[in-house]
């Protein structure tokens, strides 16, 4: 079911938040092992907390974090409000006292039991971690961690018996490879907190994102450059597809309309719907396919989009690398177009017909060769 509330357009003044780990440490653990409900395989949780010693906690509070920097802001959310999403509750539970974490920590885990239906879903691992002092927009507080692992990874020990070395064959988690992750930052609670979340199997996969953790995206600039940019991108594409070009167009032309609605981002620091509409859609009848557009995304995500924000310079640089043409010619000749070439291609590309070959032709203006 798409979750069809919104977030908030005043959520942290559409601004992505300042994370630290520096000075975070975890101080308790809760474990357990998630098997398939439809495969008869059961659910096993900790009997007590356990407790990370302080000598342990600087080699494992940063194999904890490590996997969530760079990554996009969520929030919980539920249709009926916040007070009856559960892992939400949970989380506020814990943050409240430390004394909750093994009991909802349990509850956190048997959330995820109960949605590992899908044939698909492996069994895995699952660590439910409390961490201290991670700082966020230059306050400190703290935040839960809760990692899946559904593989195991051989690796070698050495050891010595009677005086000699003896090698050793065994199992485990392997750190790098965490399948599964979200950490819960104690931070606009009433909002439904600041999440981090990353899926390897698949991105934004509906199983973890949606169904078991109940997060929406926090529409901030770098969230809402990207969406903007995306949309506008396929929305020209798809427009270009559906009209006939013309034989005497040249091979970019398709492009070019795409080009510049990247171009409108790249230039201006403060995105305006109302200008992006007058200055790259301009018809009546593409404003009104845009919005339908949107309006679609926008259902998909779960997220209101604001009709102006700061533009993310970081985030419109990843979509304008994804706009390199590649222009394939029945000669066997293939042109490569890097994005600054599409958006103005009149600047070092000439197309014509020539009447004694009978042939279409592209010249190419340059100062110097630089392939070596």
């Amino acid at each position: 079911m798409v979750c069809k509330s919104f977030v908030a357009a005043s959520f942290l003044a559409l601004m992505p938040a300042k994370i630290r780990f520096v000075s975070a440490y975890a101080t308790g653990l809760v474990l357990a092992k998630v098997g398939h409900p439809q495969r008869d395989e059961p659910l096993q949780t900790s009997k007590e907390v356990f407790l990370v010693a302080e000598d342990d906690q600087e080699a494992l509070t940063p194999l904890f974090l490590k996997p969530f920097k760079n990554l996009k802001g969520h929030r919980f959310n539920h249709h009926s409000g916040l007070e009856q999403h559960e892992v939400n509750q949970c989380c506020s539970a814990i943050f409240n006292s430390d004394e909750g974490l093994l009991e909802k920590g349990c509850d956190i885990a048997k959330r995820l039991y109960a949605k590992s239906n899908h044939p698909n879903i492996k069994s895995g691992d699952l660590c439910i971690a409390l961490i201290k002092d991670i700082e966020i927009d230059g306050e400190r507080t703290s935040g839960l961690c809760i990692l899946k692992s559904e593989s195991v990874v051989p690796f070698l020990s050495i050891s010595t018996k009677d005086g000699d070395l003896e090698l050793h064959t065994e199992k485990g988690i392997n750190p790098e490879r965490i399948d599964k992750g979200c950490l819960v930052i104690n931070h606009h609670a009433s909002k439904g907190y600041y999440v981090l979340t990353f899926d390897r199997s698949g991105g934004e996969s509906r199983f973890w994102v949606r169904d078991f953790l109940g997060l929406v995206p926090i529409a901030d600039s770098p969230f809402l450059t990207n969406q903007y940019a995306d949309m506008a991108v396929s929305f020209m594409e798809k427009e270009q597809s559906t009209e006939t070009k013309s034989d005497d167009s040249p091979p970019w032309a398709d492009r070019r309309a795409v080009s510049n609605a990247v171009g409108y981002f790249e230039e201006k620091d403060h995105f305006s719907l109302q200008e992006f509409e007058e200055r790259v859609l301009k018809t009546p009848e593409a404003k009104a396919k845009f919005a339908q557009h949107r309006a679609k995304v926008e259902e998909e995500t779960g997220s209101k989009f604001d009709d102006e924000f700061e533009i993310s310079k970081k985030d419109i640089n990843k979509t304008k690398k994804k706009l390199a043409t590649v222009m394939k010619l029945d000669t066997g000749v293939e042109i490569k177009l890097k994005p600054d070439v599409v958006q103005n291609p009149d600047q070092v590309l000439e197309h014509g017909y020539d009447e004694v070959r009978k042939q279409k032709f592209v010249k190419v203006f340059y100062n110097e060769d630089l392939s070596g």
